[in-house]
């Protein structure tokens, strides 16, 4: 006569005698779990850019956790920067119309020390339908319809970078070229204040190219001239893409900067 254990489990059990594995429990620490309950409430807006949020102990009271446990979740949301602390003011949700937050995907640097002026220079803007490869980059249909942008970034008057830009066509309805000339801060802030999308990450390929014909005229320089290209994917809350980006950046006077920890 058989007998059953009191604390086997029939589903690990089941598992064995199949030779299928069973799932292992996933676990995510109290904080990690207030962490998503806060990014709930940026992505749904609840918080503008910008905006104070809730103080630690009103946050701890909403998700009846303590101080300690909202004040972990808030230290990573800061350092992935999506909020900003100031001393004796509270907690901000960043936004990209800070100074400092320009240059958090902008990492061409000076050589020198001398301030630095930019001004960009639109070039085209056009609706055109998604290739491909753009398709695949921004999570949409091959045919889609994307804005498409070209400008030139330049540093005290010197042209510096050529850049391409891919935006998904549903999202920035609107977007034209005499809105981007007349604008004068920086594109993401455009896109947050305007368009209601605020890039949060992005993931960057770097690779050594030689100048082309086309881009040399628009940089200045002889065809052939080094440049580093920068191929970027930009994503907003939920991780969805929402830019593609190819910029060819001239080096001579400049470095990318890129900091580790």
């Amino acid at each position: 006569m058989s007998s059953i254990l009191p604390n086997s489990n029939s589903v690990d059990a089941q598992g064995a005698g199949s030779g299928v594995a069973s799932p292992a429990p996933t676990f995510s620490p109290l904080y990690q779990q207030i962490k998503a309950l806060i990014m709930q409430r940026l992505e749904a807006g609840e918080w503008k850019p910008g905006e104070l949020i809730p103080s630690e102990v009103e946050l701890g009271g909403r998700f009846k956790v303590s101080q300690g446990t909202v004040r972990k979740a808030i230290d990573e949301l800061a350092a992935e920067n999506l909020v900003v602390r100031r001393q004796g003011k509270g907690t901000f949700v960043a936004t990209h119309h800070e100074t400092q937050a320009q240059f958090r995907f902008l990492r061409l640097m000076a050589d020198g020390d001398e301030p630095q002026r930019p001004e960009n220079k639109i070039i085209e803007v056009k609706r055109v339908r998604a290739s491909a490869e753009v398709a695949r980059q921004l999570d949409m249909r091959s045919g889609d319809s994307v804005i498409f942008i070209r400008r030139v970034k330049s540093f005290n008057g010197v042209p510096i970078i050529l850049e391409d830009i891919w935006l998904p066509g549903a999202i920035f309805k609107g977007l034209t070229a005499e809105r981007l000339m007349e604008y004068r801060g920086p594109l993401y802030g455009l896109f947050e204040s305007e368009f209601g999308t605020r890039m949060i990450r992005a993931e960057e390929r770097i690779r050594a190219v030689g100048a082309d014909v086309e881009s040399a005229g628009f940089l200045g320089v002889s065809p052939q001239t080094p440049l580093l290209s920068v191929e970027r994917a930009s994503y907003t809350y939920g991780d969805k893409p929402v830019e593609m980006r190819r910029g060819l950046y001239l080096t001579t006077n400049h470095h990318y900067q890129s900091e580790l920890s």
